[in-house]
């Protein structure tokens, strides 16, 4: 039987993923509510707030999950393996989502919340969307209700897209750029991300459900770099050539800005297929107000300019 909305409200959560981009403001929304959370960490010295128990465990190592996941009732699944090495990370995501299914079967895992990316399986994907969907359908295998959550590009301090697009915007004037700049996306800030994640936990009408989340706004990546430099008050020019590969660009990408080819490459590739949302039946149950994307980047900006200013632990202390 699923938890009501109160009982969710009470029950303790466990999140995977917790130090990622997603899964460390998941963290501080779902504690700032008072709701009980149990973060799956493979170091124990990962820094949390001080009400938030800490599990150690691998998603690579099977056993290592029961402990973590033993009277949980609703579980996030925010991991992927492209942060690592980008050799290999399909059978490492594979594995990863195998083994949390049998661990979370055994331990009567009731709910999974799963955050994948936007694409259908006929459009022929790249390497990372298609990864991404076959998690999704090995979670949705499992003995338990998998709320699926699909997002294209997730605009917000310290995700990989946002950093990619700021720093082309900030160090080139004038870009020569592929053509993979002119396909559209349904982009979403990440505070809306965080409140979708926040409130299909509190809402069990969510489960077992597959939604597709975006923003209010239909842009390719070449205007999202206009919107950008519009926000900094600077002045681009992008040129599109028909030249430059994924490989190339992930490359170039990685001249430029601080984010590294096994990051950048599988974003790019991905560029290659049109993410735009195909429905809006989670607005029917979650209609959050959404944020548009230069009030999106202005937010980012604020963030990380307020990191940049905040003391030291030395200082602190």
């Amino acid at each position: 039987m699923l938890l009501s909305q109160s009982e969710n409200a009470k029950a303790k959560v466990l999140i995977t993923g917790a130090t990622g981009f997603i899964g460390r403001r998941l963290v501080d929304a779902l504690t700032a509510e008072g709701i009980p959370v149990r973060c799956l960490v493979r170091r124990p010295d990962a820094p949390f707030p001080p009400q938030v128990e800490v599990a150690q465990g691998d998603l690579l190592q099977r056993n290592s999950l029961l402990a973590p996941l033993r009277g949980i009732e609703t579980a996030y699944y925010l991991v992927h393996a492209m942060a690592g090495e980008r050799a290999g990370f399909e059978r490492r995501d594979r594995q990863a989502a195998e083994n949390f299914v049998a661990a979370a079967e055994m331990q009567g895992v009731k709910r999974v919340i799963y955050l994948g990316g936007l694409g259908e399986e006929g459009d022929q994907l790249s390497e990372h969307l298609a990864s991404r969907l076959e998690v999704a359908r090995i979670l949705q295998r499992g003995a338990f209700q998998t709320t699926y959550l699909r997002a294209a590009v997730i605009i917000g301090a310290g995700g990989a897209s946002f950093e990619m697009i700021r720093y082309l915007v900030e160090r080139l004037p004038v870009m020569i750029t592929p053509r993979w700049v002119s396909t559209k996306c349904q982009f979403i800030a990440v505070q809306d991300v965080i409140a979708y994640l926040v409130g299909c936990l509190k809402d069990p009408r969510t489960a077992g459900k597959t939604y597709d989340v975006g923003g209010p706004e239909l842009l390719s990546y070449r205007e999202m770099m206009e919107h950008f430099a519009a926000v900094e008050k600077k002045s681009i020019k992008i040129i599109p050539v028909p030249f430059l590969t994924p490989k190339l660009s992930s490359y170039w990408v990685w001249l430029i800005t601080p984010v590294k080819p096994s990051i950048s490459m599988p974003l790019i590739e991905g560029l290659g297929n049109e993410v735009i949302c195909h429905d809006q039946e989670i607005r029917k149950i979650l209609p959050i107000p959404l944020t548009g994307f230069e009030a999106a980047v202005r937010l980012a900006l604020e963030e990380e300019g307020a990191e940049r200013l905040e003391p030291s632990q030395e200082t602190k202390q």
